[in-house]
């Protein structure tokens, strides 16, 4: 998934703990990664957000030179890590492909007017059990495939080194 290219991502129709994913291509710009980690990971919840953010952060980071990864990056990944158990990681719970979370079924009106009333819903949209396991299912694939990358950096950066290392262990004990 790391290499194909960035869909077109609905900001607007995704959700976070805090209500609508409209921040979060700004705050990836400007690299606020303190603030991307609680809108992605909420006290052990992924969010409709959080594979996309990753896909577009672990694209960005690929091309990064490793001694500008900084720890509050490694953190959100580690903090999307840490949210992802072996119970989210059988594929047969998940939708078949990435791109299918963006279809109209799963995604939030483009205005924010019924926001509360879509939260009361015994299952708001999204939160289908199918596409709510397809978050952490793909965010772990794309944590997967950003080994090397994570390696490298490891290689290159010793500040980011030990957390770094820690992530590497944890996506390795997923991974069993």
């Amino acid at each position: 998934m790391l290499n194909e290219q960035i869909p077109s991502i609905p900001w607007l129709q995704l959700t976070t703990p805090y209500g609508r994913g409209t921040a979060i291509p700004q705050l990836i710009e400007q690299e606020q990664y303190i603030e991307l980690a609680e809108l992605v990971e909420h006290q052990g919840t992924l969010w409709q957000v959080t594979p996309w953010a990753l896909l577009v952060l672990l694209k960005k980071l690929a091309s990064k030179n490793t001694g500008d990864v900084s720890v509050q990056e490694v953190e959100l990944y580690l903090a999307v890590a840490h949210a992802i158990s072996e119970d989210y990681l059988d594929p047969s719970y998940s939708v078949q492909t990435m791109q299918e979370l963006l279809d109209v079924k799963y995604l939030w009106m483009d205005h924010e007017e019924n926001d509360e009333l879509e939260w009361e819903e015994e299952t708001p949209k999204g939160y289908e059990q199918k596409a709510f396991v397809s978050y952490y299912y793909f965010s772990y694939i794309l944590l997967q495939e950003a080994v090397p990358i994570f390696a490298a950096v490891i290689a290159h950066n010793k500040e980011t080194a030990d957390r770094l290392a820690e992530l590497l262990t944890l996506l390795q004990q997923l991974d069993k």
